[in-house]
C-alpha cells in the first residue's frame, strides 16, 4: 500500500506519541537497560528531535527535548525514577 507524504507522516507522528507514552508510562525500565537491548533510550529520542528541530532552524534546547521526552524536567524524572546502576556479575 502506497501512502501519500502527509498520511505517512501523520502516522508515524502518531507512532513517535504513542511510543513516548509507552516509556513515559513504563518509569520501570531503566535507560540503560534500553540502551542494552534495543540501542538507544530516551536520551536519545530527546537528543534526535533537537537535532531535527535544529535542521529546520527552531530552537530547542537540551533540556527543552528531554522535557517533551519524558514529560517531565530530566532532573526530576531522574530523581522520581532512575535506580541505582548495577554492577555486572560475572
Amino acid at each position: 500500500m502506497a501512502l501519500d507524504d502527509t498520511t505517512r507522516t501523520e502516522l508515524e507522528a502518531a507512532a513517535f506519541r504513542r511510543l513516548v507514552a509507552h516509556l513515559r508510562a513504563r518509569t520501570d525500565v531503566q535507560n540503560i537497560d534500553l540502551m542494552n537491548l534495543a540501542g538507544f533510550c530516551r536520551n536519545c529520542l530527546s537528543n534526535w528531535m533537537q537535532a531535527e528541530a535544529e535542521a529546520r532552524d527552531i530552537p530547542m534546547t537540551r533540556d527543552a527535548a528531554r522535557e517533551a521526552v519524558y514529560g517531565m524536567p530530566y532532573d526530576d524524572w531522574k530523581r522520581l525514577y532512575q535506580s541505582e546502576a548495577r554492577a555486572c556479575r560475572v
